[in-house]
């Protein structure tokens, strides 16, 4: 009898603790509290600020002052160093694996995939088992079969057969009035569609891709999915600089362990957005965590971070001269007319060599210029916002040249200092590489 009584009792103390909140009251779905962001491998934390964006001084190419607009940025992570050959090589095995993989999978060899349970095997759509090494010195001819036209008679890699493939959302297609989701109906307006590209591989080998004109009828409708070769552009050190003989670094920059921890250059703003993609799947792949996605900073981000805090610092290391009061020089970049090595660089340098600024951070001037996910318009600060400013375009293929323009930012080893500073702005195309460009990643803080 008293057990009896005692079980309702034990019943609705269970309920109010499972809730944490009187019953039948607005308690929450019981996510969140006090959960707190651990910091990314890599990653120092860049605390919310505000500063005045723009040159401390009057352009060296246009006559008119860059406008200055004082504006606030929300915290997020950033890399304490520019990415380097070591870890852009993980990205090119990760994709040289996959493709290795994938063929294994489809020349009937299924332990390297991840089969469903109680389903017959689609070999059209699966997932990798990356508990499996690629058995690359197998003897096996039916996996030799299977891998080797990944390379050439010499062994060697074939780099331009190094696809990745991956897909984002076309916000500024889903922004406008006229596409506009209707909750009343849940549907699209009627005749509304989407601007994307589509992307395909020919015969040849080749990546090909047009810009088509999507009916828009899901969300769905609103991603494109990108192929790039991912494999940076070696030959940027003899193409870049005629007359000069840099072969050394044009045959053992990426490739040489002695260049590991150099930052990584001749990689295009679409592959560095490639990049983040994949780092952002990599992991999604080991958290149990969800978190934001890895991507380029914009301009405001990678500007403030620069200044280390300080709203009017000129340079990163928060002094308006380029070397301290020894003479010594603050960042690798080129101090005189044909001298280089004065900062004790000539080209690149390892990573993290000078001393960072007041927020950790490395290189934020000179050694590599350093992409950002920012569209470049040379009046682009007369119309942002002042809270986050973030004036981006993801371009499509038939778009013109000129909305294919990425603000670069920092100055490399081959600038004047002029470029090392913050508020200092140079653009290139997204689809160019050089030997003076490199990027670093960025990942919003989950909160203020």
């Amino acid at each position: 009898m008293k057990v009896t009584k005692i079980l309702p009792i034990l019943a609705l103390a269970v309920a109010l603790a499972s809730c944490n909140g009187p019953a039948g009251e607005l308690v929450g779905a019981g996510k969140g509290g006090n959960f707190k962001e651990a910091n990314p491998y890599g990653m120092l934390f860049i605390k919310k600020g505000s500063f005045l964006m723009g040159a401390n001084t009057q352009s060296a190419v246009f006559e008119q002052p860059d406008n200055i607009l004082m504006v606030t940025v929300a915290a997020f992570w950033m890399d304490e160093t520019e990415i380097t050959n070591n870890e852009y090589h993980q990205f090119v095995n990760w994709v040289r694996d996959s493709i290795a993989m994938t063929r294994l999978v489809q020349a009937g060899m299924t332990d390297y995939a991840i089969q469903p349970k109680n389903e017959d095997f689609d070999e059209t759509n699966f997932r990798l088992n990356w508990r499996k090494k690629v058995p690359w010195d197998s003897k096996d001819e039916e996996v030799q079969d299977a891998i080797s036209s990944m390379f050439y008679e010499d062994k060697t890699l074939k780099t331009n057969g190094l696809h990745y493939r991956y897909s984002w959302v076309n916000m500024d297609e889903a922004l406008p009035q006229r596409n506009k989701f209707d909750v009343a109906t849940s549907l699209y307006p009627p005749g509304s569609t989407a601007r994307v590209d589509t992307f395909w591989v020919d015969d040849n080998g080749g990546i090909r891709d047009s810009t088509i004109f999507r009916p828009l009828r899901s969300p769905k409708d609103l991603r494109t999915d990108k192929i790039i070769c991912i494999y940076p552009d070696t030959l940027v050190w003899a193409r870049d600089f005629q007359f000069s003989y840099n072969d050394p670094m044009l045959q053992m920059y990426f490739s040489h362990p002695g260049y590991a921890e150099y930052p990584v250059v001749g990689v295009t703003w679409e592959q560095a957005h490639a990049f983040c993609s994949w780092r952002t799947k990599l992991f999604a792949q080991g958290s149990s965590v969800g978190a934001c996605e890895y991507r380029l900073p914009s301009e405001a981000e990678w500007e403030y971070a620069a200044r280390g805090g300080r709203k009017m610092a000129m340079y990163p290391w928060g002094s308006n001269y380029a070397r301290d009061s020894k003479g010594c020089f603050f960042a690798n970049f080129k101090p005189y007319r044909g001298s280089y090595v004065d900062d004790t660089g000539s080209t690149t340098m390892k990573v993290g060599q000078f001393r960072p600024n007041d927020f950790g951070l490395y290189d934020m001037a000179g050694n590599v210029s350093e992409w950002t996910n920012s569209a470049y318009q040379s009046a682009a600060n007369t119309h942002i916002h002042d809270l986050n400013p973030d004036y981006s375009y993801m371009s499509r293929k038939a778009d013109p040249p000129i909305l294919k323009r990425k603000v670069v930012k920092g100055g490399s080893w081959k600038d004047i200092s002029y470029f090392m500073q913050c508020g200092v702005r140079s653009y290139e195309y997204q689809y160019e590489s050089r030997p003076y460009i490199g990027f670093r990643c960025v990942r919003s803080y989950i909160g203020d």
